[in-house]
């Protein structure tokens, strides 16, 4: 079967592998995931996964309460660290060889973010885990998502959250919101529609990474997604005019 993407990188917030809970790790939620995932591996696609700590910490809310941004930012870089350990866990029970790099040392429990090693990995269609974010207080997962894929070479970014695209008002709340199809960076940008921060839409614009945007609570839609299927928001790619 012929695919799309040869190698992607796909955003998952710590939200997202809460379900319904108030807080943590739903596993029924990471089985999901890893399945889907595993899909696709296992049709000749390298995947990279960079996810979010949210579910356990956010760095801002701990700064907004009173605490040290940096400190706060390390928690929550922490906090990936427990996720992707989930997550490669996962994938590791259904037969798909996984590594979890980390960009702060933790040298027992996964390796230090190495990138030659990290595009070896792939190569070997071995999944690769981007954990602790980029190892520095003040940004974001979704930068280092837009970081590590220009750093790997990935074709596009895939960020699931939990709406099924980029709208122009919030669809929860306004139920007129119109949903986009397709997005240049500069629009995103100008009209603050925050889909990522600045930081990281600047890093997919000048390295020319388009990013899709799609609802992961919608079974296969990851699967979809990175087959190639049309779902979900496009940032970039062909409309992207310098």
């Amino acid at each position: 079967m012929s695919t799309v993407y040869r190698r992607v990188l796909l955003k998952l917030s710590g939200e997202a592998l809460m379900g319904d809970l108030a807080y943590g790790i739903d596993p029924s939620v990471v089985h999901g995931i890893a399945e889907e995932v595993a899909h696709v591996v296992g049709q000749g696609i390298e995947v990279a996964i960079v996810v979010g700590g949210g579910n356990i910490f956010r760095g801002v809310k701990g700064a907004s309460a009173g605490m040290d941004r940096a400190t706060a930012d390390y928690i929550g870089m922490i906090a990936t660290v427990m996720n992707s350990l989930t997550l490669q866990d996962a994938l590791e029970q259904m037969q798909i060889p996984t590594r979890v790099q980390t960009a702060i040392a933790m040298q027992e429990i996964a390796e230090p973010y190495i990138r030659r090693r990290a595009m070896r990995h792939l190569e070997k269609k071995r999944v690769v885990i981007f954990a602790a974010g980029s190892g520095n207080p003040f940004f974001t997962t979704d930068t280092t998502a837009a970081l590590r894929a220009a750093e790997i070479d990935a074709e596009v970014i895939f960020k699931a959250t939990k709406v099924d695209g980029i709208y122009d008002s919030d669809p929860h709340q306004n139920p007129q919101a119109r949903r986009y199809e397709t997005l240049t960076y500069s629009e995103v940008l100008t009209q603050d529609l925050r889909v990522m921060d600045g930081t990281a839409i600047a890093l997919c614009k000048e390295n020319n990474i388009p990013i899709i945007v799609f609802d992961l609570s919608v079974k296969n839609n990851i699967r979809r997604a990175l087959m190639g299927e049309k779902i979900g928001t496009i940032v970039g790619g062909l409309r992207e005019t310098v």
